[in-house]
């Protein structure tokens, strides 16, 4: 059984406030602390505290002391060495000889578990410091701003009106082009000023055959629909302008089917290129392809010539764009890249991107797509983070689901992120559980170099799954919109950089991604929802103007049915954070779980009060936050 979340429960994360100095030199050593809050009697949390944590593959045993009381609890502290590049640990925390709990990752337990949820210290990770204050926005290309270009239209293309509906369904569906520009995402930076993000995320910009631009034709030009290499680099010197870092979109893992390279290796067997795809009569298509899809031919990544041409080094695509405005990639498909039958090479090419991004660009952010569980893959000096579908967006979904009238699930047959059944409705302790057990099993700043969507443009949209519609419009009769803003504020009020998909800001719904991909509605603002406007300005500003929120640790105090709670702890501040998906009973904390004589100011939502030792959080709808005192 898992353990929930108890008010009073010992607690230690990787962030500033429980682990000081710095991580990143091996050898170094850093200072890890460990509160533990009283009991509710009164009574010490507990009488010892040891580390273990793992040197050179074998156990290592250290004592912490206790260097400071309060009325609410104790701190203690010991010293980790950094032995080796990647180091776990784990607490015993002991109140005598008949108490047995391991503090990890995961939480408190009374027995002895595996050390998949130790807490870990990668002397390698290194996450760039400007990543922890973003707040993204991702931008589809095509259907975000338009302006005028001397492109031809390609013969792929069904050029289409901006209001015209989008097709997601059937063989259309890629050739769909609303005429989107880089110059006319640059015209629009107003608008992300407006809400108050500090990151634009492009999905891919490179010329291809669809207007998605994962079937690439070439990674040395920007596709001329979009205005060429130009446009793109007009477009980072506007949004550096504006006070925004830019964020590429690679594929590594495939190309489309008309790429200079594919050509090549099809035209001359003898030809360099050959050597960058899988060919043999064993394939369906007589070479390997991504998902067995034709148009996109798999890249061999034991071809030295392939990695030296896209990633690695000096002269590769990663840094040419760096070199031309980028300040980071997000890279495609990043779960299945190197993974081809026998071969696993996916952690030596993060590596080696990483490689290339710390010669040209130390400062860039290297981003992995992961649509499961990504923990296996960012131990070492590859990807800062990924997208955490895993630990975000499918518990959030699951507790935030809007439900169908005549029973559980979507009525809308929306699948649940790739399985075929409907988006289950789970209580608040599975959501916690399940975010516990994916962040457990990670770096601390692999988590907080990771991007929390509630959607994106490969999933239906948050507002739908809340319960607000499926017709790709917006809701503005609000149905789903109360539940949308619950999200939103966990989205705002949890470790990892939140990216808001555009248009969610309106209200817009879709049932799968290919219909979330809307062009923005800017001639009819009439149809915006301005409460959902108003409420991202908010929460975007909440989480700008607060370090606890950017940069804080998550403690966790409750987890029940229809709530959520936990704390940002950071040292020049502590913000108490308490979601409601649906009208419930009222959460009672002991006071002493905040620390000694605290008090609480309200900076969002409906007061909570504080009595008798107790503090008291209303059950009502939204998402509170409260500054701790």
């Amino acid at each position: 059984m898992p353990h929930h979340p108890h008010p009073l429960d010992p607690h230690h994360d990787g962030s500033v406030h429980y682990v000081v100095g710095d991580t990143s030199v091996l050898g170094g050593e850093v200072t890890l602390r460990v509160r533990v809050p009283h009991a509710e009697d009164g009574t010490p949390g507990a009488t010892r505290v040891v580390l273990r944590a793992v040197r050179d593959g074998e156990p290592a045993i250290g004592q912490a002391e206790q260097v400071s009381t309060d009325a609410a609890g104790a701190w203690w502290e010991v010293t980790l060495r950094l032995v080796n590049r990647l180091t776990s640990y784990r607490f015993l925390v002991s109140r005598g000889p008949d108490d047995f709990r391991w503090l990890t990752a995961t939480g408190v337990h009374e027995r002895d578990v595996s050390d998949g949820g130790d807490f870990r210290i990668s002397t390698d990770h290194r996450l760039p410091d400007w990543v922890a204050d973003q707040v993204g926005y991702q931008v589809f290309p095509d259907r975000f701003g338009r302006t005028e270009t001397d492109a031809p239209v390609p013969d792929w293309a069904i050029p289409c009106d901006w209001d015209q509906p989008v097709v997601h369904k059937g063989p259309d569906v890629p050739y769909q082009l609303y005429g989107g520009t880089l110059d006319g995402v640059a015209d629009h930076l107003d608008q992300l000023d407006l809400l108050g993000a500090t990151l634009l995320y492009l999905t891919p910009v490179f010329e291809a055959w669809s207007t998605h631009r994962y079937d690439a034709v070439s990674f040395d030009r920007v596709d001329p629909l979009l205005g060429g290499d130009e446009a793109l680099e007009r477009l980072a010197k506007a949004a550096h302008e504006h006070g925004l870092r830019l964020m590429g979109d690679l594929t590594t893992n495939h190309t489309g089917q008309h790429h200079d390279w594919f050509l090549r290796a099809l035209a001359d067997p003898d030809a360099p290129e050959r050597a960058f795809y899988r060919f043999g009569e064993d394939y369906t298509h007589g070479y390997a392809a991504w998902f067995d899809i034709e148009s996109l031919p798999k890249l061999d990544h034991t071809s030295e010539e392939m990695a030296r041409r896209l990633y690695a080094g000096d002269e590769s695509v990663v840094a040419h764009w760096l070199r031309r405005g980028l300040d980071g990639w997000r890279v495609d498909v990043a779960n299945m890249t190197g993974r081809l039958g026998g071969d696993d090479l996916a952690h030596a090419v993060a590596q080696r991107i990483r490689g290339t991004i710390d010669e040209v660009s130390p400062d860039a952010w290297l981003l992995a797509e992961h649509g499961h569980d990504a923990t296996a893959d960012l131990m070492g000096p590859g990807w800062h983070g990924t997208m955490d579908y895993a630990g975000f967006t499918r518990p959030v979904w699951c507790w935030l689901n809007g439900g169908a009238p005549d029973g559980p699930g979507l009525a809308h047959g929306l699948d649940y992120l790739g399985l075929p059944v409907d988006i289950p409705v789970l209580p608040g302790t599975a959501a916690v559980a399940t975010m516990r057990e994916v962040h457990g099993a990670m770096p601390w700043a692999s988590w907080q170099g990771s991007t929390m969507h509630l959607d994106s443009h490969d999933t239906p949209r948050f507002r739908t799954v809340a319960g607000g519609g499926t017709d790709g419009g917006v809701d503005l009769d609000g149905v789903g919109r109360e539940l949308h803003l619950v999200g939103l504020g966990l989205q705002m009020t949890m470790p990892g950089v939140p990216v808001v998909f555009m248009g969610d800001e309106l209200g817009l719904t879709a049932v799968d991604g290919e219909h979330a991909r809307t062009p923005y509605p800017w001639e009819h603002p009439d149809t915006w929802d301005r409460p959902t406007f108003e409420a991202y300005q908010q929460w975007i500003a909440l989480r700008r103007d607060h370090v606890a929120l950017r940069r804080g640790g998550l403690r966790w105090l409750h987890a029940g049915e229809d709530s959520i709670t936990y704390l940002r702890e950071h040292p020049d501040e502590t913000l108490l954070v308490h979601a409601v998906r649906r009208p419930t009973g009222a959460v009672t904390l002991p006071a002493g779980a905040l620390g000694p004589d605290a008090s609480l100011a309200t900076v969002v939502g409906v007061d909570a009060e504080m009595a008798g030792g107790t503090v008291t959080l209303p059950g009502a709808t939204g998402v509170c936050v409260h500054r701790v005192g």
